[in-house]
């Protein structure tokens, strides 16, 4: 699969998240990757579908949304309504995985599934065949700005393996600390969507920066 640059608005200015975003489309990247946080299921605070909703018209660039929230069955048509073109929650924050996922695809866009690093590849087995996108987080979730955890390559590697034996389509989407430095790791391990926040948005040529992590 062709890797897919998906920057993180998580380090944008949040009073000029229209400046963010603008960043992103000149940089050359595909996807958008919206982290939305409830201070529950992780320490912080982020935006909700409003904000979403009115950076929808800004751009046609595909909005991947990322649920780091308690409950996310309760908001998935919310989300889809405010113009989310892929839906990702959390394993751990899900009682009925499967139902979730299925209610995101009746909304007609990719449904994604998450695991934060203590979570093991295993039990993500049943869902594989069922996701667009499998989302490993290489940091706990939270914060921006972390390095990556070395283990969690590991991870990546071991979906795809799965994937490869098994024949799916889903994508594999690294989360956290994705630099020009670590980039190559992530990809040789198997990721082909690369998300990346602080390091693109200190990058003085965001262009240059995406390109480094396309060829990767």
């Amino acid at each position: 699969m062709e890797t897919i640059i998906a920057p993180s608005l998580l380090s944008a200015d949040f009073s000029n998240m229209n400046d963010g975003l603008m960043q992103i489309a000149g940089s050359g990247a595909e996807w958008v990757h919206l982290d939305v946080m409830d201070g529950s299921f992780v320490p912080n605070i982020t935006f909700g579908t409003k904000m979403i909703a009115d950076l929808r018209p800004k751009t046609p660039l595909f909005f991947d949304v990322h649920l780091m929230i308690d409950n996310p069955q309760n908001h998935i048509g919310a989300f889809a309504d405010a113009g989310a073109d892929a839906i990702t929650f959390h394993l751990e924050s899900a009682h009925h995985a499967h139902s979730i996922v299925q209610s995101i695809k009746r909304h007609n866009i990719k449904a994604g599934i998450s695991i934060v690093p203590s979570t093991p590849v295993y039990a993500l087995d049943v869902l594989l065949a069922s996701v667009d996108l499998v989302l490993v987080m290489m940091v706990n979730p939270g914060f921006g700005g972390q390095t990556l955890i070395n283990e969690c390559l590991e991870k990546v590697a071991a979906l795809a393996k799965l994937r490869k034996e098994r024949a799916l389509p889903f994508r594999i989407s690294a989360d956290g600390g994705i630099t020009r430095e670590t980039a190559p790791l992530v990809r040789a391990a198997g990721a082909d969507v690369l998300i990346t926040g602080s390091s693109f948005f200190n990058a003085p040529d965001k262009h240059a920066f995406t390109a480094a992590l396309r060829s990767a």
